[in-house]
C-alpha cells in the first residue's frame, strides 16, 4: 500500500471568513498550482468546505475532470469563539501544550486528531494519489504529527499556497515539501 497525498494550502484570499475568495494574485495562484501539479497523477481531490480551499483547486480539478469532495475536517482550526488581541502569543502556546485549549476553541491535540482521521481515511481508500486541500493552522499540525521537530515556526513559514508531498506505505513515511514559489 503505497499513497501520495498532495496537501495543499490555500491561495492567497480576501479573509477569513468560510466564504472569503481569493485576490486577483490568489486566482493566478491557482492557475499557477495546476501548471505545477499537471504532471502529477492524481485520483481524488478532497478539500475543505471553505470557498478559498475550492477555489484554490478548482483551476485544476477541471483541467482533470476531476470532482472536488469537501470534507468539514479540513476547516481550519478555531482558536478560540472570543476575541484575543494577544491570539498570536495564545496559538504559540498551544504548539508546546497540546492540550491546551480556549474557550469555544479546539486544542492542537483535537485539532491534529481531526486532519489524522482524514489522512488515515485516504490511505484505507482506492485512491493512489489524492490531493488534500486545507489551511495553515491545520495543516502545520500534521507536519507537526510526521516531523516534532515542527510546530509555531513552521505555521509562521507556509506560503500561500504551499503545498507538501506526503508518501505513505505500511510501515514508512516520508515528507516534502514541493512548492516553489513563483
Amino acid at each position: 500500500m503505497n499513497k501520495i497525498i498532495y496537501i495543499i494550502r490555500h491561495c492567497e484570499a480576501t479573509g477569513q471568513a468560510p466564504d472569503a475568495s481569493l485576490t486577483e494574485k490568489g486566482k493566478e495562484q491557482a492557475k499557477k498550482l495546476a501548471v505545477f501539479l499537471s504532471g502529477k497523477k492524481v485520483d481524488r481531490i478532497i478539500s475543505s468546505p471553505f470557498l478559498r480551499a475550492i477555489l484554490t483547486v478548482e483551476p485544476f480539478a477541471e483541467k482533470n475532470n476531476l470532482k472536488i469532495e469537501t470534507d468539514s475536517r479540513l476547516k481550519e482550526r478555531v482558536l478560540s469563539t472570543v476575541s484575543m488581541p494577544d491570539w498570536m502569543d495564545k496559538l504559540e502556546a498551544t504548539y508546546t501544550d497540546f492540550d491546551l485549549k480556549y474557550e469555544g476553541g479546539e486544542s492542537s491535540k483535537e485539532a491534529t486528531r481531526r486532519i489524522m482521521h482524514v489522512v488515515n481515511d485516504l490511505r484505507e481508500s482506492d485512491a493512489k494519489s489524492s490531493i488534500m486541500v486545507a489551511h495553515g493552522g491545520i495543516i502545520s499540525l500534521l507536519l507537526h504529527y510526521y516531523d516534532k521537530s515542527t510546530g509555531f515556526e513552521a505555521w509562521r513559514k507556509l506560503s500561500n499556497p504551499d503545498i507538501y508531498k506526503l508518501q505513505i506505505s505500511e510501515d514508512h513515511h516520508q515528507l516534502e515539501r514541493i512548492w516553489l514559489e513563483a
